[in-house]
């Protein structure tokens, strides 16, 4: 009878190893993956130009939030569009009058 506890006493710690095994190879394999994963491509910093508009765009502050700067050439405005994907909606942050901004930063 004493045999027969200390078998099974065996039977349960093989259990044991062997699912906390499976429970490590398993995490280890999660972990590889995410690690792997390729990071998002960034169109930080790209300009198009077409006819008298350009146009650019770069990343806000917060999480998942892109700026587009469209600018109006011959008239010197500029327009700057949030698209918020989580919401996926583009807003309207700001207009600029380019003129005005050159004209106040020049020296008296």
């Amino acid at each position: 009878m004493n045999q027969e506890s200390e078998s099974s006493g065996m039977e349960s710690r093989n259990l044991a190893v062997g699912v906390l095994s499976t429970t490590a190879v398993i995490l280890l394999v999660g972990l590889a993956i995410i690690h792997t994963r390729p990071t998002p491509a960034q169109a930080d910093g790209m300009t198009v130009a077409r006819g008298d508009y350009l146009m650019t765009v770069g990343s806000g502050t917060q999480v998942d939030e892109e700026l587009i700067f469209l600018i109006d050439v011959p008239e010197q405005k500029m327009i700057i569009y949030r698209f918020d994907a989580g919401r996926h909606q583009i807003d309207i942050v700001q207009g600029v009058n380019l003129a005005e901004m050159r004209e106040a930063t020049r020296s008296p």
